[in-house]
């Protein structure tokens, strides 16, 4: 997967730090799958700890969907996944409608499959984009888990990736499917606690390098694959826990393969918060450092409106306005007009709505549940309510935010050219800097 052309950094600063990022050029041979109406959807899934263990129960689940593969660098992973599709269709191996469910550990492997139509990717942050942009050129249409990318420049990559092959991608920003986040974003569009001067986004602090000792190399476990582009460095099991395990696990924490709780949590949050205001296709004019080193919250987002989101601790969303607040969170949902509290749990949702709407509201896009709004999208190709380009936007907030922490600058940003400008900050801190020899071309 290298590349035949290599873009040269110097290049790239020149043209700006996301225009030039190109998609990753994969061997020739590969296909583009289209999805029959009549037929179910046939998936691969990519990288089978928790998260995409979760998913993929709820894609067996479903009559219109078939799992056809998994793949993970960890052989013990890797096998309870197989065995786990092929026990859940062991009725349907019986009787001879389905063979079996092929197990890779890479994921180029599985591209190559004519028979699968689409991927759904849940493996760390750092390889989100070499693989959405894989799959986009192989024809596979993605799911891919939040936050969309590592640096800007993957973002944008994975955004013409993805359009240039008219791929339909659904990000895991789940939350857009929850009706209190839709309800609160619909009273904030329709100006019903007035205009809104700030957005309180509460979520945990950024990330750090990783500093976790050398221990001995878990078996079955292919760690050069499992780094990738990231950094060369000693296993630990934090980072890929041993066996099938049941958390999420902590290599979010670390800036070479996540971004802390920044773009873990702040990859929904941050995204509600855009939804709220309408900004899903632009992004910020400037990010305002902590007042303080060394700490965990107090960077600032400002928008060409004048509205701030604030990165505050806790957990949550909290939109203030004029005349009122809403506070959002998954099973929360309060508003107060004035001092009054009007609505203090996720049951009042519909009645805010009737009360606090205005006559023709704008009314926003209604998923009621995420992985359905992404095979309807394919059966229909729309796009789905968490599309490539929304997630970027949101992963751009996410670095930009942590960028304001590890550099303490403060950053005047061009949405539009997706650059730093005024002398302020640097482009190189947009792009990505891959091991040997994963690139993006």
């Amino acid at each position: 997967m290298q590349s035949t052309s290599p873009l040269k950094r110097r290049q790239f600063l020149k043209r700006t730090a996301v225009a030039a990022a190109l998609p990753l050029i994969l061997p020739s041979g590969l296909w583009s799958a289209e999805t029959s109406a009549n037929d179910k959807i046939r998936l691969g899934f990519i990288g089978m700890g928790k998260q995409n263990q979760g998913l993929m129960r709820g894609f067996l689940g479903r009559s219109d969907t078939e799992v056809l593969a998994v793949c993970d660098v960890d052989t013990t992973r890797r096998n309870h996944a197989k065995k786990t599709v092929e026990t859940y269709y062991e009725a349907k191996k019986a009787s001879g409608a389905y063979k079996e469910c092929a197990a890779y550990a890479d994921f180029r492997q599985l591209l190559q499959r004519k028979d699968i139509d689409a991927v759904v990717i849940a493996t760390p942050d750092h390889w989100h984009a070499l693989i959405a942009i894989a799959a986009a050129a192989a024809g596979k249409d993605i799911y891919c888990e939040k936050p969309m990318a590592h640096t800007v420049a993957e973002g944008r990559a994975m955004v013409n990736a993805v359009r240039r092959n008219k791929r339909i991608f659904q990000l895991g920003s789940m939350q857009r499917s929850s009706r209190e986040f839709r309800t609160a974003c619909e009273l904030v569009r329709n100006g019903s606690i007035g205009k809104i001067q700030y957005v309180d986004v509460s979520v945990g602090g950024p990330g750090k390098f990783c500093d976790l000792p050398e221990e001995p190399l878990e078996p079955g476990l292919d760690w050069d694959l499992w780094l990738g582009p990231a950094p060369k460095r000693p296993y630990n099991s934090v980072l890929s826990p041993r066996g099938v395990h049941d958390h999420f696990p902590n290599w979010r924490n670390y800036r070479e393969y996540g971004g802390g709780g920044v773009t873990d949590w702040g990859a929904h949050h941050f995204d509600i918060a855009q939804w709220g205001l309408g900004f899903d296709e632009t992004g910020p004019t400037e990010i305002i450092p902590a007042a303080e080193p060394g700490v965990s919250s107090g960077v600032i987002v400002r928008y060409a409106t004048g509205v701030e989101f604030r990165h505050t601790g806790g957990n949550g969303v909290t939109f203030v306005g004029e005349k009122g607040r809403i506070n959002v969170n998954r099973g929360k949902f309060a508003v107060w007009i004035g001092t009054e509290q009007k609505a203090e749990d996720v049951s009042d949702c519909e009645p805010m709505l009737k009360e606090l709407l205005p006559p023709n509201p704008v009314r926003l896009y209604n998923s009621q549940n995420h992985l359905s709004d992404w095979v309807t999208s394919m059966r229909t190709r729309k796009m789905p309510i968490c599309d490539v380009e929304t997630g970027h936007r949101t992963s751009t907030i996410c670095t930009l935010v942590n960028l304001a922490y590890y550099h303490r600058e403060h950053l005047k940003w061009d949405p539009i050219r997706e650059q730093f400008i005024n002398g302020t900050g640097k482009n190189e801190w947009l792009i990505p800097h891959f091991r040997n020899p994963w690139k993006l071309t």
